[in-house]
Parts: structure tokens; sequence; C-alpha cells
């Protein structure tokens, strides 16, 4: 079946992917009545992460898609663009953001943030088997099965993603041996609801004030932590030069280079010395991740360089320069999402749905109770729900001093995430029926 989307060249969904960004911030900043409406209830982070999703809902881009040759084999196809945002331009950006970071206001920021990460893992832990007993008493088949066909068991590699991110979920798949021919549906499910979440997330940055209100929520560590950034950056701001911008991008992508051959080298080290990591079936097998470690390396690093008087690239615009490489990592998230898709498997869909709304659930009444910012409820849930790729994502979005914070909780994800998600898979296991 031939699924191949308008455009299949990386280098035209790239181009398109800019244009869409350029529109964002043009029409966000302009003056024009409408679009200063519009923008007051439609987040512009929301756009970017939109626009592209259209896109592919329209077909002229796609994240993947097969072909038929002409010996009538099925060629399958995938846009590099996103891995290259997340594996060159994220760590780029982490770096750029954490370089004028203040560590001691991140600790300051206190218990709250990882009260709402484990209240966000606590979720997804319970959500799993309670959404498959709501199911199970309308249509248990959507739920049921036996065997390496049993649902249970594909659901537990999106626990796995949800807690934790890619590792973790296909140590779950190993873990657990769902039939992988039908393991497409479970990530179409991870991706549709995720991303849907996702999207409702950045739409509620725009009500962040709204929201806090309702929370009774103390946002002065944040504030605290957004000023003495702020104000660091104005005390030291200058008119970039050239050289400003190539030592930035030295900085940024030097880095990015040894976090790749650091976590290369790391996890190729556990894997080979290490039988746990090695073993596909071991909850210790996501730290031979090699996107675990080049996010931990960046981060760690970018945090070194905030000690040193490489921080003063902040006034030249480090942070701005992350930031654009984030929009381009969002753009490239954003047109991951088919929108048709949801109708492909509605049953497993409505499953996700109610899991994910019970992981919601969960953060807003914990977030009430112990009145915890918005920021901290949207970064703790997208630290287990999207990982080290999106958390920092939603965090900056808040302001870029606060990315770290997303990259650190998203850290906690990938160590908890395979323990989390055997928990929810032996809960689900007992909770699902037989069909």
């Amino acid at each position: 079946m031939d699924t191949a989307p308008i455009f299949t060249q990386d280098t035209i969904v790239f181009g398109l992917l800019m244009l869409m960004l350029g529109f964002v911030f043009y029409t966000s900043s302009s003056e024009n009545k409408f679009w200063k409406k519009f923008y007051k209830y439609i987040p512009a982070l929301l756009m970017a992460y939109m626009m592209p999703a259209a896109l592919t809902t329209f077909g002229l881009i796609a994240p993947e898609w097969e072909t038929v040759n002409v010996n009538g084999e099925v060629v399958k196809h995938q846009s590099q663009v996103y891995y290259i945002a997340s594996r060159f331009l994220l760590p780029a950006a982490l770096v750029l953001m954490t370089i004028s970071i203040d560590l001691k206001a991140v600790f300051n920021l206190g218990w709250k943030a990882l009260a709402m990460f484990g209240t966000g893992t606590i979720g997804i832990i319970i959500g799993g088997p309670i959404a498959i007993f709501l199911i199970a008493l309308i249509s248990p088949e959507t739920v049921g099965g036996a065997g390496a066909d049993a649902v249970w068991r594909g659901l537990a590699t999106l626990a796995g993603s949800w807690i934790g991110g890619g590792a973790n979920q296909a140590a779950m798949l190993e873990i657990y041996e769902y039939n992988t021919a039908n393991y497409a549906g479970m990530v179409i499910v991870d991706i549709v609801v995720a991303n849907i979440w996702m999207a409702i997330l950045l739409l509620g940055i725009g009500k962040q004030e709204k929201i806090d209100r309702w929370l009774k929520a103390d946002n002065s560590a944040i504030d605290t932590l957004k000023e003495k950034v702020s104000s660091y950056a104005e005390s030291i701001s200058k008119n970039p030069t050239l050289t400003d911008f190539m030592v930035i991008l030295g900085i940024a992508f030097t880095v990015v280079g040894f976090s790749h051959f650091g976590a290369n080298e790391i996890s190729e080290f556990l894997k080979t010395n290490i039988e746990a990591v090695s073993d596909k079936k071991s909850a210790w097998s996501s730290f031979g991740s090699q996107f675990f470690w080049m996010i931990t390396i960046a981060t760690i690093l970018g945090i070194i360089l905030s000690f040193t008087r490489l921080k003063k690239y902040e006034g030249a615009g480090a942070s701005k320069i992350g930031s654009v490489f984030i929009y381009i990592l969002v753009a490239s998230i954003g047109m991951k999402m088919d929108l048709t898709k949801i109708v492909d498997n509605p049953g497993l869909i409505i499953v996700g749905l109610v899991w994910m709304a019970i992981h919601v659930a969960l953060l807003f009444l914990v977030a009430k109770l112990i009145r915890a910012p918005y920021f901290f409820l949207a970064v703790g849930s997208k630290a287990n729900i999207g990982g080290a790729a999106s958390a920092p994502v939603v965090a900056a979005a808040f302001h870029p001093s606060l990315a770290t914070v997303g990259v650190l909780l998203a850290v906690f994800g990938y160590v908890v995430g395979t323990y989390g998600a055997m928990l929810t898979a032996e809960l689900m296991r007992m909770i699902a029926p037989i069909t």
C-alpha cells in the first residue's frame, strides 16, 4: 500500500516547518487586532505544534510512510527531521538554556516539583488498570485477549513510554513479549493520546495565571528563578557580533558531539559489562539507551559551564538561540501527529484517553491540595509522558531558564520508567478479562 505524502524530501519538509514557524512568530508579534486577539487565547507554541500536525493530517508531509517497489515489495521510509531535531538541536538547546542557570535557585524550587512528578507517575500506574476495568464493563473484547495477544501486554509498552520514554517502552515489549504484529496499534495510541494532552497543556500555558489562581498556587520560587536569570542576562546584555554567534554555536555543538561520544561509550560499556543492562527483558535495560545518556551528559555539561566565564554568552543571546532549536523540535514533534489515526482503532484510543484522564485528574487534585503552580503540574506530567524530548519544551514555554527543570525531572522518569511500567503491567494483568 502506497502511503507516501506529497512531500517526501526532508529538505522540503524542513522548509515547510520553518515557513510555519516564521508565520507563527511574525503574526504573534504583529500589532494587527485580529492576531493580537487570536494569540491572546491560542499560545504561539501551540500553533507551532499544531500547524505541522495539520500538514501531516492532510497528507502533505509524514513522519513515516510506505511505498511499493517494482517487485511489489512494501518499502518503509522515515523522515529524519525529528531525529536530527531531537539528537542534534535538543542537546544543543539544553546546553544554551542551562549555561545561565542559577543551580541554587533551581533547588530552591522545593519539593513540590518532585511531588508533582511523582503524582504523574502514580497517575499512570493506577490509571492503566482503572481504564481496563472501566472499559471492560462496556467492551471486554477491547481490553481482553490471551497469550501474546493479550491487550494488557501491549498497554504495558504504553506504560513504559508514559513513565519513562522510548527505551523503557522497548524494554516492556521485550519483557512482556507482546505480539509485534499488533504493536503498531499501541504506538498509534501513544502518539495520538500523548499529543492531544501535549496540545491541551500548551493551551493551558496561555491561561497560566487563571489556573494558578484557581490552584491558589505559590509562584514565588519560580518567579525568583526567572527574575535572577533575566536580571543577569540584562546586566551582561550586548549587541551580539558574528564572533559571539559562532562561539555560542561552537559551545553548543561541541557539547553535542561530546555528549554523543560519551553516550555511545557509556551505553556500550554498560551493555558489554553489565548483564542486566544488555538483557532487553531486564528493568535495567533502559540504562543502555544512548538517548538517555546523551541528554544526561549535555545537561551536566551545561550546568558545569554555568560556573565558568562562558556564562556571559547569555548576554549575547545564548538562550534565544536555544529557544530557536526548541521551536524547531516542537514543529518536528507536531508533524508526528496525524489526526486521522484516531479512527484507526477507536477502542484502544478510548482506553488511552480514559487512562490519560485519570493521570490528569490526579495531577490537578494533588496540585490543588498542595497549591502547586501549573508549571509544576505541566512539567511533572511531561517528564513522565514525553520524557526528555518534550519536558524541556514545556518548561521553556514558561521561561527559557526553566528548561533545566524539565530535563532533571525527565531523567527521573527514565530511571523509574521500567519499574513503574512493570508494576502497572502486573496490576493490568490482574484486572484484564481473558477473551
